[in-house]
């Protein structure tokens, strides 16, 4: 009986499909404005091997893993570039599959895009006012969180009301309550012209959808992504789509422990991050990153350091030949072809009997 760790309420419990024999997984994508990093990788390589062990386990599933091509950073970058963003998203979309593909990591059978689901995130961000759980701010469009007004209270994945002030660097003027969190942003002068329509209108209001490109009716039986995803994107997730549907739509939460190097967090705003492409040229085989991404519980965090990465590649070599010699070992033997003549007695074979009869030939 497959038991899995649900984040949602911080303990282990038995996993049983809605569907019998299928089962529905999510995963939250990659926002694409630059190459994938070895903290995106491990994400990418663990929900590869759940999907994989569900799959051998006879399970059909249907795997999802949106791609967010709408963020305010993919607009700066577009911006710093001087070229379009569907430009910059197409090719980093382009290099983000090559990463998977030299990780070993299979395509999402879904692969939905945040700009094909801007009408959707327009009419949820409608049905939250309509239910008085969004309002209209003077830059900004939140919902609010204030626990008298939302029927959610029993949903949240992680952190608490201190945390989340102790979180907000700056909050929005627009706001009734720091706690309130943005669904749609204002377009800014900034803005690029030529943009997709709600590029810059709808700002972070992928966190409408949580993960656009999901009806939020939809039930899933698996919803996964990094642990820095926890708070406040997957609560927020939880908390909108509650308040629109009225009900829970994920049974099990998982989430994947950090990357750090030399024992402090990889960021991008530390300087401190190795792509996938700069470590798998360090690298005899890309499946010694995927073995050092899985040579951890995958909810802990991982050190790495260059010695991490010679440390991963002496196991898996290791690992690889006993594979091999497994697998040589199970193989059904092979007849042996019967004589088609008596035995020919040889010079050895004469001295080996007469070996095994010395001592009878004494004897007598």
């Amino acid at each position: 009986m497959l038991q899995i760790h649900n984040s949602l309420t911080g303990r282990k419990e038995t996993f049983l499909p809605i569907r019998q024999g299928e089962v529905r997984m999510y995963v939250c994508g990659m926002t694409v404005y630059d190459y994938c990093h070895l903290g995106h990788a491990r994400m990418l390589v663990v929900f590869d091997v759940v999907r994989r062990h569900l799959e051998a386990s006879g399970l059909r599933v249907t795997f999802v893993r949106n791609i967010t091509d709408i963020d305010d950073k993919i607009i700066q970058r577009a911006n710093e570039n001087g070229e379009p963003m569907a430009a910059l998203t197409e090719r980093f979309i382009r290099a983000y599959h090559e990463d998977c593909d030299a990780l070993g990591v299979r395509r999402a059978d879904h692969e939905p895009r945040a700009t094909q689901y801007v009408p959707q995130i327009v009419a949820m961000v409608q049905r939250l006012i309509d239910k008085g759980y969004a309002y209209v701010g003077r830059t900004t469009t939140c919902t609010t969180r204030s626990p008298a007004s939302r029927p959610y209270a029993s949903c949240p994945a992680s952190g608490s009301p201190t945390c989340a002030r102790a979180a907000r660097i700056e909050v929005d003027e627009s706001k009734r309550d720091p706690l309130d969190f943005v669904l749609w942003k204002a377009a800014k002068p900034a803005s690029r012209p030529g943009s997709p329509p709600g590029a810059r209108q709808a700002g972070l209001a992928h966190r409408v959808l949580g993960d656009v490109g999901r009806d939020p009716r939809d039930h899933f039986d698996i919803h996964g992504g990094g642990m820095d995803l926890k708070f406040p994107h997957h609560e927020n997730e939880i908390a909108q789509t509650c308040a629109a549907c009225d009900s829970r739509f994920v049974n099990t939460w998982m989430h994947n422990g950090f990357v750090r190097v030399d024992d402090e967090k990889m960021s991008k705003s530390l300087g401190n991050f190795f792509t996938v492409r700069e470590v798998l040229e360090w690298v005899r085989d890309p499946e010694v990153v995927r073995y050092f991404m899985l040579g951890s519980h995958y909810r802990g965090p991982i050190n790495y350091t260059p010695d991490s990465l010679q440390q991963a590649d002496a196991a898996s070599s290791g690992c690889t030949w006993r594979c091999v010699a497994s697998r040589r070992r199970r193989r059904a033997p092979r007849p042996r072809p019967r004589r088609a003549s008596p035995r020919r007695w040889t010079t050895i074979s004469i001295r080996r009997w007469r070996w095994r009869n010395c001592n009878r030939w004494r004897a007598s």
